[in-house]
């Protein structure tokens, strides 16, 4: 058993370095490659994709995983090794079914899909992606064919991002979600709040890059087990617990957007710091419920990053890196992040239209991947979602059926995690409070570590060890249910627009 626990272990770390290349590729790809060098990173990370592949569909890793799922020798592991064993088996077992040509395929397609995503954003021409979000769906659809031959392809690809969370699951409480939400955003809209002066300063981008630097400081990110870039898109790409790295992307008149996604990404990178180190080089060590990690980025960003007492320990800095900042006061500055008004960019919503934003993509996959919807009819059929819930038509396909990656790396499925996470975050709020108290005061008095140190103990240190339904069950003691966000934000907004 020793042997091949050795030999497993030694394996691992080799399948890692190769997962290491390729993260570094795809960072590397989108925050500084060249236009022209974009090709030779793509064939790259196809090159080291492959070789991953390889070497976790092999004769050799089934035989150690074999010998080792053997219950006299599974039962002498420790808890991430055993998660490690039990889960790289499954998935092997489904990826072995995968032709090694097909894979390579379809990770080539991906880079090509995503440079053209990005040439068509940016044109506002969704012919150019069309042909590949079409390629895409098929061969997601021959993946799930090989993978789960039994099993219907969306379940599939939800499970995939939050095991556990089928589509019954997700419309139970998505239906409840929007049956309390779409009345109460209607009395908040009916009761508008001024519109702000943040927007007509302008604001140097090396300066809200300090400002974010601050911010990532300030609730919790470990510099020294991290760093920053800028990217099209806001996203964390985590190596180890000891390497996680995070992007931003920074608007001249906008610098709330920027300081939202530090706090939004610097919650997923806080995260990954924060994974038990005895869980380091097992499989467990990395979150890949996409939920629960979306729920600790977003309970950063809206949860605590929306209160006014979040800001009270640091708004005088910000002013002093921000000089246009210096005649908004902090009171004008909370209300404003938490302004309710419809808007077409799901990344700059507000807390509560997005929730409508996820829904929208959520019906959209299943149109997509049930209802088989054609690729020519998406932008319509995106637009007519967009007036049902938000009351808007967007002006062009940039700031609609473009304006997310997700599709252009086949990430099906990936968008319901987002308003789980949301939902999840509702419950972590009652069980912190019935634990800590009322977080403001702490907030207020400069004490957010004890809300990170709460969720580094209750959530965090687990990495992956819990299934989804496991957090909530531990931390929550109740079921998965969205009547906690709803209260939240009734008992907020009540009092942010003075509802009756």
């Amino acid at each position: 058993m020793n042997h091949t626990l050795d030999s497993f272990r030694s394996y691992l770390k080799e399948m890692n370095y190769y997962s290491r290349a390729c993260t570094l590729l795809s960072w590397d790809m989108y925050t500084a490659t060249p236009k022209l060098g974009f090709q030779g990173m793509a064939d790259a990370l196809t090159f080291f994709s492959t070789k991953h592949f390889t070497l976790s569909t092999s004769d050799e890793l089934l035989s150690m995983l074999e010998a080792l799922s053997v219950p006299e020798e599974y039962d002498q592991l420790d808890e991430g090794m055993k998660y490690t064993v039990r889960t790289m088996l499954r998935d092997l077992r489904k990826m072995r079914r995968v032709p090694k040509d097909f894979f390579e395929a379809f990770i080539a397609e991906q880079s090509l899909s995503m440079q053209a995503w990005e040439e068509a954003k940016r044109t506002s021409d969704y012919s150019l992606f069309a042909p590949h979000l079409e390629k895409l769906i098929e061969m997601t659809r021959q993946q799930c064919a090989y993978t789960d031959p039994d099993r219907e392809c969306y379940d599939v690809l939800l499970d995939k991002y939050e095991e556990g969370m089928d589509s019954e699951s997700i419309d139970r409480v998505f239906t409840e979600l929007r049956d309390g939400l779409l009345p109460l955003l209607k009395k908040i809209l009916a009761h508008p709040l001024p519109e702000s002066r943040i927007y007509q300063g302008t604001y140097d981008a090396d300066a809200q890059k300090k400002v974010q630097e601050l911010l990532l400081g300030y609730i919790g990110f470990s510099f020294e087990a991290g760093t920053t870039a800028e990217s099209e898109h806001p996203f964390t790409s985590g190596f180890s617990r000891y390497d996680v790295r995070v992007t931003n992307h920074y608007y001249e008149h906008d610098p709330i957007s920027a300081m939202f996604s530090a706090i939004h990404e610097g919650g997923h990178a806080i995260f990954e710091q924060n994974v038990d180190p005895a869980l380091e080089g097992t499989a467990a060590d990395d979150c890949c419920y996409m939920g629960i990690h979306e729920s600790q980025s977003r309970f950063f960003e809206n949860i605590l990053g929306r209160r006014k007492s979040f800001w009270v320990p640091v708004y005088s800095r910000i002013q002093e890196l921000l000089p246009d900042l210096k005649d908004i006061p902090l009171d004008e500055f909370v209300q404003e992040i938490n302004h309710v008004r419809n808007s077409f960019i799901r990344t700059q919503a507000d807390e509560v239209t997005y929730c409508l934003h996820i829904i929208l993509r959520y019906e959209m996959e299943q149109e997509i991947f049930r209802n088989h919807a054609s690729v020519d009819s998406l932008p319509a059929l995106w637009n007519e979602k967009m007036q049902k819930y938000l009351n808007l038509t967007p002006e062009n396909d940039s700031e609609g059926i473009l304006q997310d990656m997700h599709w252009s790396d086949a990430s099906f499925g990936y968008f319901p995690s987002y308003l789980l996470g949301n939902i999840y975050d509702g419950m972590f709020l009652e069980a912190m409070e019935k634990d800590l108290g009322p977080i403001d005061p702490l907030l207020e008095s400069g004490q957010i570590h004890l809300c990170r140190e709460w969720l580094n103990e209750k959530i965090h240190k687990y990495g992956c060890l819990r299934l989804p339904r496991e957090v909530i069950a531990n931390v929550c003691g109740q079921e998965l249910s969205a009547a906690p966000l709803l209260r939240y934000f009734t008992d907020k907004y009540t009092k942010i627009c003075g509802l009756e």
